[in-house]
């Protein structure tokens, strides 16, 4: 079988490549290109930054080593359209943007593979190096599914996957643990065996891709009371409990809410942070399609953020999410995904307000 996969430089994609030479299929690795210098960026290891050339080397370096064919594909101009101003406007309409997982849908798993065929590579499958698995339905749907590896697993990125993506997907790392990729990349002598995980969307501050100059406001506590002043509402995430500057003794503040219009950082209690019921926007099918779920009350198990196991029990009734236990930071614009009983994505959407 012919497959293309996508390289990152890092070790998983790296022996995701290896695992599928060895089983004696015909692999090209391919990278797309992001970064073109327009923003200053940082040191971080991160998706999207300047470290992003040395990131290539390393990949044309692995393809070489293992004998197969490596291309790169500049999606730069396009990201920085789609996914750097997403990130820009949500932040600036006082929401928690997810770029990864709009990265993950629309280029990654999209224009990557697709200017890949264009430009007159053939292969039957595309493969990356995510921890998830794939599950097929008894209705004939695909879905994705939690990875054996439950620390690593990565299916909260990647909801949005349509059905023809995933019907050429393949997720060869799915049924292995993390450690045991290291100890493969190792006793290959791969350069990246070593290499830290990647853990940022941006190697440099946040406030650069947004480009907004300082705008000084305040910071209230439910009551309206001015607590504390910020520089600028963007700098904050609902649920953040660091960083606040807030002085005083007795509990922690957390941020409960932004508003974009008023320039102001709403603060409360861990009590006042918790939410047991939220609205979800911009639902995609899982492995339950939208006529499936109608007019049910669904028990499932919800995350709202890519760390961690998924919550429950919860509710998922029409665009709307229950979980009686309550939720810390549930923050407008992440993303909440549903899973069933054996880690299978059934929905997932958007946290509206």
């Amino acid at each position: 079988m012919d497959i293309a996969v996508g390289l990152s430089g890092g070790v998983d994609s790296s022996v995701a490549a290896l695992l599928l030479k060895e089983q004696g299929h015909h692999v090209v690795g391919i990278t797309m290109r992001l970064w073109d210098g327009k923003y200053k960026g940082g040191v971080r290891d991160a998706c999207f930054g300047a470290g992003e050339e040395g990131d290539i080397e390393t990949a044309a370096a692995f393809a070489k080593a293992i004998g197969i064919e490596y291309r790169v594909f500049d999606c730069s101009r396009e990201y920085d359209d789609s996914i750097v101003s997403y990130f820009r406007q949500t932040y600036l309409a006082g929401l928690t943007p997810n770029p990864c997982v709009r990265c993950n849908a629309l280029f990654k798993f999209g224009i990557l593979p697709d200017m890949a065929a264009r430009s007159g590579l053939s292969f039957d499958r595309f493969a990356t190096g995510h921890y998830a698995r794939i599950a097929a339905t008894s209705g004939g749907r695909l879905a994705v599914r939690r990875a054996l590896d439950e620390s690593r697993d990565q299916s909260y990125f990647l909801y949005r996957l349509s059905q023809g993506q995933l019907s050429r997907q393949l997720f060869p790392l799915g049924d292995m643990r993390k450690v045991d990729v290291r100890a493969k990349a190792a006793a290959a002598g791969l350069a990246a065996a070593t290499k830290p995980d990647s853990q940022d969307f941006y190697s440099g501050e946040i406030s650069e891709l947004i480009g907004e100059k300082a705008r000084p406001g305040d910071i209230v506590d439910t009551h309206g009371k001015v607590v504390g002043h910020h520089e600028g509402f963007w700098l904050y995430t609902v649920g953040q409990r660091k960083g606040l500057k807030i002085g005083g003794a007795g509990e922690p503040y957390y941020v409960v809410d932004l508003d974009a219009c008023r320039n102001r950082v709403i603060v409360g209690r861990a009590d006042e942070a918790m939410r047991t019921e939220f609205a979800v926007t911009d639902m995609v099918d899982g492995a339950l399609t939208a006529e499936e779920r109608a007019g049910r009350r669904i028990e499932c198990q919800v995350k709202i953020r890519s760390g961690g196991a998924p919550r429950g029990p919860a509710f998922l009734e029409g665009g709307r999410c229950e979980v009686p236990g309550g939720l810390h930071g549930v923050a407008p614009g992440q993303s909440a995904v549903f899973y069933d009983a054996d880690g299978v994505i059934i929905a997932g959407g958007v946290i509206g307000r």
